[in-house]
């Protein structure tokens, strides 16, 4: 996701930059009078700008998209994770149990061992 975030931010950088400069570039060696040359760096600017806020809007609506697209895969992730951990602390409870109660049984049968060695 970051990759791909750097991608869109140098794209967006380098189209800005380079149509700026192509912009004028085109404008600086036409010949034209002073007062048609503002008015074209003006027309061109209110372009580029155009250009630059369409391309923002676009890069926008992709980053909420992945964005959201994270934070529901962080979520399935939890609910999974949770999910494992609930099964592993049952299975951890039933061995518990498991154990405790061959403790038991262990129990029982040395106690019927030292009562049979003391009636003999």
């Amino acid at each position: 996701m970051s990759e791909n975030e750097k991608h869109w931010g140098n794209f967006l950088k380098g189209f800005v930059i380079g149509g700026f400069l192509g912009v004028l570039a085109g404008i600086l060696f036409a010949p034209k009078s002073g007062k048609e040359l503002r008015s074209d760096i003006k027309e061109k600017g209110s372009e580029v700008l155009k250009d630059a806020k369409g391309i923002y809007t676009d890069v926008r609506t992709k980053a909420k998209e992945i964005i959201e697209e994270a934070k529901h895969q962080a979520k399935e992730l939890k609910r999974e994770a949770d999910r494992h951990l609930s099964e592993a602390r049952q299975k951890a409870k039933e061995i518990l149990a498991r154990g405790e109660k061959k403790e038991a049984e262990a129990s029982e049968v040395e106690k019927e061992s030292q009562e049979e060695e003391k009636s003999k």
